[in-house]
């Protein structure tokens, strides 16, 4: 029996993404005319008894997030989603937006429930574009069915969702960017505070959740906040939609509850990942996404929670777990990582500007015998310790993350070709 637990692509494959009546089958929409009839407080109350953590990478607890906006008075208010899914080895998002898009539809309406707020935008990937055509049937659909525009369902409550598509730039899946691009300015950072709860979208309050976390919302409230916690991590519950690729044999999305698996288990385990292909070595693998950590073989056995990957110097970030087989050089690897940071950084502040040419031009030096000395490897590691305390926002701090943590696990592929090194190799000749 497979180890999955879906509850948010329970129905996938079986039902028409598109259609309202096969997700009512699947229990869909109740949630929102739950909300509907019930205090904000109370929709609230039960998010936070789940522990349902944002699923964008940050993990910041969705009910702390809620309740700061519910209790800023000024109006109108807001509701974002937060689709730019831009990290690379991440699809989980694109999962949702194809194939379970009233879900999201519903999640993101009970928050504009809870907030009575003036209106919704979704802000897609520029790439996703065949994907933005089917979601909008799907909001199509929700509107003919009255779970979208004026009056739903009879409440006096009125709330629609526009797409706002992006253009591929990477920054803009930070939320206060994203938001300047929603408005149409360039896609740049926010200074932070105020927060975005505060002066958000057009400057009112605004509420910006992930995807993933927009369509756990109405399982929350359809299973109760305790329920859903108990079939997850005692501190962070429910299911988390992993993406699995790299050089496995089985990779794909596959949601788990929190806390249930190894990573070993996840990459090798036959319901899962099944193994490297080919009977290749598992040599390394790189977690939530392009800024999030990498990891040896030594953590394979790390459970795959918030706090327990937290406690082994990982983290669960947005969902991505990339494996990578013993034929891949470690260097080779950074340097395609860096070159992404180099071409993605938005340009607004120099730790990150800078910082990320810095540390690309150092890791092509490290591959050249006696190119670089013990003392650059030094400058190397300030670099990246400047990026990660003097960058504006996530992207710069969280940029140097696959360095430091590919530096600790492999050492040796960093110290190989210094020159000292290479000295005491010709003389030992």
């Amino acid at each position: 029996m497979s180890r999955e637990k879906r509850l948010i692509t329970r129905g996938l494959g079986e039902a028409r993404p598109e259609s309202v009546s096969d997700y009512e089958k699947l229990g869909g929409f109740a949630a929102l005319k739950k909300a509907l009839e019930l205090p904000p407080e109370e929709i609230i109350a039960e998010i936070k008894k789940a522990k349902l953590l944002g699923r964008g990478g940050a993990a910041y607890p969705a009910g702390n997030k809620w309740e700061h906006l519910l209790r800023i008075p000024e109006r109108p208010k807001y509701v974002v989603c937060n689709a730019d899914e831009g990290e690379p080895g991440t699809f989980k998002d694109k999962l949702i937006l194809d194939k379970l898009p009233l879900r999201l539809v519903e999640g993101m309406a009970v928050a504009g429930a809870v907030f009575r707020a003036a209106g919704g935008y979704i802000y897609v990937r520029g790439e996703y574009r065949a994907i933005q055509k089917r979601f909008q049937k799907a909001l199509g659909s929700a509107r003919e069915a009255n779970y979208l525009g004026r009056n739903i369902l009879g409440s006096g409550f009125d709330f629609d969702i526009e797409i706002v598509s992006g253009a591929g730039a990477y920054v803009c899946g930070e939320n206060s960017a994203l938001l300047n691009s929603t408005e149409g300015r360039v896609g740049r950072p926010r200074i932070k505070p105020p927060h975005l709860a505060e002066v958000g979208l057009f400057q009112k309050p605004t509420l910006v959740n992930n995807v993933e976390t927009f369509a756990s919302v109405p399982l929350v409230l359809e299973m109760g906040g305790r329920a859903y916690l108990e079939l997850g991590h005692p501190e962070s519950g429910g299911t988390k939609l992993v993406c699995l690729s790299g050089h496995v044999k089985r990779p794909g999305v596959y949601e788990i509850p929190l806390g249930s698996l190894t990573l070993r288990e996840l990459i090798f385990d036959s319901d899962f990942g099944d193994g490297v292909p080919g009977g290749g070595a598992f040599k390394f693998g790189h977690l939530g996404g392009q800024s999030g950590p990498i990891f040896s073989q030594e953590k394979l056995d790390a459970v795959y929670s918030y706090a327990d990957l937290r406690k082994a110097g990982l983290s669960v970030g947005s969902g991505a777990v990339v494996v990578m087989d013993s034929s891949v050089s470690v260097l080779a690897y950074l340097k395609k990582v860096a070159a992404f940071f180099v071409h993605e950084s938005c340009g607004k502040c120099v730790p990150c500007r800078e910082g990320n040419r810095a540390v690309l031009k150092r890791l092509s030096d490290l591959e050249i015998p006696s190119a670089l000395s013990r003392s650059d490897l030094e400058d190397l590691a300030n670099i990246a310790a400047a990026m990660s305390r003097a960058s504006f926002c996530g992207l710069g701090q969280s940029a140097a993350t696959h360095l430091k943590t590919a530096w600790k696990a492999f050492p040796a592929e960093f110290e190989r070709n210094l020159r000292e090194n290479a000295a005491f190799g010709a003389g030992a000749r």
